[in-house]
């Protein structure tokens, strides 16, 4: 594969803000972040930077490794719960997502963060301290997995004998990594809808992801404060695990990026270069086999 070398984001928008995507978490739901990044591509809007969470982690790395919108939603509508977790025996969370390593072999066109067209940070939680462990350098897949490892749910997952547990309970959204990453305008991908529809839990994994549903509203302050855009996908009618229905999930990204595609667009200058960080089509690997 031909290697393409990041341009460094000073070059890019000498005439326009550095602009950062936050991709927070939402399980299924977060399929809809891939209709976000359709309708930026397609709009020739600039990503200098990009930082995820959870789902969000999974689909920036993804992208920032030089696989377009186009082909995400490709691969999504492939993708189910077998691809990325199974259940299993163990005291520590009821299914492990190491089949998510397999998947991200297949899918991430390169291997570490220095690879990638587009500067990524990946959030994690160290579950022994609590403190937020952001990722921007060495291997991709190990703190792509631990930011995924949504506590009850999944196993944490050791990475550089650190224990790790999701992102989401450090930067449920990562707008302020984009910051320190040098963002100057942050465009943020929220979903407000709750894990539990009206009518109650159905299981335990509805009460664990319901809990932590309201929590990550309730300090959704924290994160807002950083963003400059907030898109809110309407995901409300799918269930977190709805991974049959991506079509339609990324539908609803597509439709809140295009309502917030005017108020993008008055961030860059019309005679500014479009030059986005975006996939090259020159080389294109084997198609992806979801199996």
């Amino acid at each position: 594969m031909e290697r393409v070398p990041v341009i460094p984001p000073s070059i890019i928008h000498d005439k326009r803000p550095s602009i950062g995507l936050a991709l927070g978490g939402g399980f299924a739901r977060g399929l809809a972040h891939i209709g976000v990044l359709k309708v930026l591509e397609e709009n020739n809007i600039p990503i200098d930077y990009i930082a995820g969470t959870s789902v969000g982690a999974v689909i920036g790395a993804a992208y920032a490794s030089g696989v377009s919108g186009t082909e995400l939603a490709e691969i999504a509508a492939l993708v189910r719960f077998k691809d990325i977790g199974r259940y299993t025996i163990s005291r520590y969370g009821l299914c492990s997502n190491d089949r998510l390593v397999g998947l991200l072999e297949r899918v991430l066109r390169v291997r570490t963060f220095e690879e990638l067209r587009i500067p990524l940070a990946v959030t994690a939680t160290d579950f022994v301290s609590g403190e937020p462990v952001i990722f921007r350098k060495g291997d991709l897949i190990d703190p792509v997995r631990a930011s995924c490892a949504y506590p009850g749910v999944f196993t944490p997952v050791q990475v550089n004998g650190r224990l790790m547990v999701d992102g989401l309970l450090a930067h449920s959204v990562p707008a302020k990594p984009l910051r320190k990453m040098g963002a100057e305008k942050v465009i943020a991908i929220y979903f407000t809808a709750h894990w539990v529809k009206q009518g109650g839990p159905k299981h335990v994994l509805d009460v664990i992801g319901q809990c932590f549903s309201i929590a990550q509203a309730n300090m959704a302050c924290l994160w807002q404060a950083e963003a400059d855009l907030l898109v809110e996908p309407d995901v409300a009618s799918f269930s977190f695990d709805a991974f049959e229905r991506a079509p339609a999930i990324i539908a609803a990204g597509e439709k809140a990026a295009l309502e917030a595609l005017p108020a993008i667009k008055e961030w860059i200058p019309e005679e500014a270069p479009a030059q986005a960080l975006k996939p090259a089509p020159a080389v294109q690997p084997s198609p992806v086999q979801i199996a």
